[in-house]
């Protein structure tokens, strides 16, 4: 099951976010539009942690869109960068927090961080590591005829 935007943005309060850089700080309301109504919610970034709150204040950054493209950036089957370029989303205020943000939604089911896959697929000398010796490689090395 995905996690809708709520959800994920109850849970973004409870542990510091070491891939949030250390000098990143600002203000982020996100208003979710859905049923008639606009939701607010309130981010306060500092110190590679992030307080959520319920508000509709005055924010560094501010970032409207339909509840439902919110549930699927926070399901990680849409990324921000995507549907602003879409305009499913729109953004006023410093685009930096808005770059910073996607450090904070998942990626797509199923994928990996480069370096993690990298680091299981060479060993130090650049060689195949064992899983890909096992498995005939990343090349896909196959016989030829």
């Amino acid at each position: 099951m995905s996690t809708s935007a709520p959800e994920l943005l109850r849970r973004l309060g409870l542990d510091r976010h070491p891939e949030l850089p250390e000098t990143t700080a600002g203000t982020v309301r996100l208003d979710s539009r859905g049923g008639g109504r606009t939701e607010h919610w309130y981010l306060t970034i500092a110190d590679q942690r992030v307080t959520v709150t319920r508000r509709a204040d005055d924010a560094d950054l501010v970032v409207r869109a339909d509840r439902a493209v919110f549930d699927q950036i926070a399901a990680g089957v849409l990324h921000p960068a995507a549907a602003l370029g879409r305009n499913e989303l729109t953004v006023r205020g410093d685009i930096r927090l808005f770059m910073t943000l996607r450090r904070l939604f998942p990626g797509p089911p199923g994928a990996h961080h480069p370096r993690e896959v990298a680091a299981r697929t060479l060993t130090a000398d650049g060689e195949p590591g064992a899983a890909e010796q096992a498995t005939g490689g990343a090349r896909g090395e196959r016989s030829h005829r």
